[in-house]
């Protein structure tokens, strides 16, 4: 028991570090596309959108905005999506090999619900770190009346249980969760029955291991990741929207609930809105993914001598 805690710990701990870096190269995306969501945005296209940002409020404080909550999002999600699927996908493949079966002979669903599981535990207890993002990475569009100027992601997330009480800080909990199991049932499943299967092609080398198997990882979470926005993106929308909304002293607010904000999404401004801020999410969850699940893939091989995905 111990044991296997252990090893899951290690696996969580890799998975941070690795989106940690990933997030690093990538945040600017995230902020463009919260910013393109969430209600009273007038930009065009994501150039517009990076440009708006950057003359309005430069690196720092513009298109690295919310970058702390970032890092903290990386330990409280990214470390159980990724970590707890790995440990997961490596149970699967001892039993069948204590079967006397092929350790891959695991199902694509079967995958999927790895990272089903993974990405609801871990999306549920980022959560608040996710809000913080939203909050941080949007702030500076709202008029100066009404930004929240929050200093870090610590006083983010405290202020908010202060002002608006602890249930707030998983205001969107529902849309977050329905998210990141989507996302990672797609992004983490897809990504390993993909490289798998290519991996016997030819065109990545013996065994896939072409330039020590980058390419071939790459090749497979590039098509994960465009599975996965087009699946999860609707319910990013949601997300980002509710996360953002201002809670009145008397607890009214915008939208009730999921259902009622994407009712008023769709009824007000159309059924593609929940596709809108598509291409910097897909731009930045595409690289996103690539970086953490291969640093994570490399760290674990040198740490543990196995493969991760």
């Amino acid at each position: 028991m111990g044991a296997a805690a252990g090893a899951l710990l290690l696996k969580m701990v890799i998975a941070a570090f690795s989106g940690m870096g990933a997030a690093t190269v990538c945040h600017p995306l995230d902020v463009i596309r919260v910013q393109m969501q969430t209600e009273g945005s007038t930009y065009t296209s994501t150039t517009d959108a990076a440009k708006g940002i950057y003359k309005k409020n430069g690196v720092k404080d513009g298109l690295y905005a919310g970058v702390s909550a970032a890092y903290l999002r990386q330990w409280l999600y990214g470390s159980c999506r990724i970590g707890i699927y790995a440990y997961l996908l490596e149970n699967a493949q001892n039993a069948n090999v204590a079967a006397g079966i092929d350790k891959n002979a695991i199902s694509l669903p079967s995958k999927m619900l790895m990272g089903l599981t993974s990405g609801g535990i871990g999306s549920f207890v980022g959560t608040p770190s996710e809000l913080a993002l939203v909050r941080m990475s949007n702030d500076n569009k709202l008029p100066v009346e009404q930004r929240r100027n929050y200093k870090n992601v610590g006083n983010c997330i405290s202020r908010i249980a202060k002002e608006e009480g602890a249930p707030a800080l998983f205001t969107g909990a529902p849309a977050t969760v329905l998210r990141a199991c989507l996302l990672s049932a797609c992004a983490m499943g897809i990504t390993s029955e993909i490289k798998m299967r290519l991996s016997g092609s030819g065109f990545f080398g013996d065994d896939g291991k072409l330039y020590g198997g980058v390419p071939l990882l790459f090749v497979a979470t590039l098509i994960s990741s465009l599975a996965a926005n087009i699946v999860a993106n609707p319910f990013d929308v949601v997300k980002s929207r509710m996360q953002n909304m201002v809670i009145e002293k008397d607890g009214s607010a915008q939208y009730g609930s999921m259902v009622d904000c994407f009712l008023q999404t769709v009824g007000n401004e159309g059924v593609l809105k929940l596709w809108s801020g598509f291409i910097p999410a897909f731009l930045k969850l595409a690289p996103y993914t690539v970086i953490s699940l291969i640093l994570t893939d490399k760290i674990t091989k040198i740490v543990t001598g196995k493969e991760a995905l």
